[in-house]
């Protein structure tokens, strides 16, 4: 056991194995939690989600009456707010309520699909710390036995008790922090997206209701 006086010097791996068993699963968390991170800030790229002028493109197409299936289906595969609009315009023909009654529902599913992973995370940040907890619990009973059999004489033999104890804390704390501070990034932009979805999506329901007088680029 590394001498918890030089515990700042210790490698990775041999700060690991002084955490005790418990820096497995925060590890494990801290891994998934940076997968789930990389992979939702490829996913919730602006551009992707809410590519800029669609609206406008499916207005100009409803103009020229070229809103046929198979572009429907072009919009609708192209990006989250594509599937929105797509949802409108297989109703296009129908009262505004119906349009609208459509666009909600497929919204529903794309807030569920962009929200994807984000409950994993939030729930990372919260057990991580209480896995640290855990770890200074089961480290400082270790560091009391020692007392108990040896005395309070040698400081070395309560090294690996209280090593085991703050080094669980410090990384589920680590741990913790990272994610949630991410978490709570990408609902703030999962929200934002959505907001800015309704109303590209109210935008569009209106043009062709005729509600609008303006073109959606004049409008936007």
């Amino acid at each position: 056991m590394p001498d918890f006086y030089n515990w700042v010097d210790l490698t990775v791996l041999e700060m690991v194995l002084a955490g005790g068993w418990l820096m497995y699963p925060i590890l494990l968390s801290s891994v998934i939690a940076l997968a789930i991170i990389a992979e939702r800030f490829w996913t919730l790229r602006r551009d992707k989600v809410v590519p800029p002028k669609l609206v406008l493109q499916v207005w100009q197409m409803y103009k020229a009456r070229q809103l046929d299936e198979r572009r429907i289906d072009a919009v609708r595969s192209g990006s989250p707010l594509g599937r929105v609009l797509a949802a409108g315009l297989v109703n296009m023909h129908h009262s505004r309520e119906v349009m609208k009654e459509s666009i909600e529902e497929s919204g529903r599913q794309v807030v569920l699909e962009l929200e994807r992973f984000l409950n994993t995370l939030g729930t990372i940040a919260a057990i991580s710390p209480l896995l640290g907890l855990l770890g200074t619990v089961t480290g400082m009973i270790k560091a009391f036995a020692a007392i108990t059999d040896a005395g309070v004489g040698n400081p070395k033999i309560l090294a690996g008790g209280v090593a085991e104890a703050l080094i669980t804390t410090a990384a589920g704390l680590a741990v913790a922090i990272v994610a949630l501070v991410f978490y709570r990034y990408f609902q703030g932009k999962v929200d934002a997206m959505v907001l800015k979805m309704e109303e590209e999506a109210l935008k569009m329901v209106e043009v062709i209701h005729g509600e609008r007088e303006r073109d959606p680029l004049e409008a936007a």
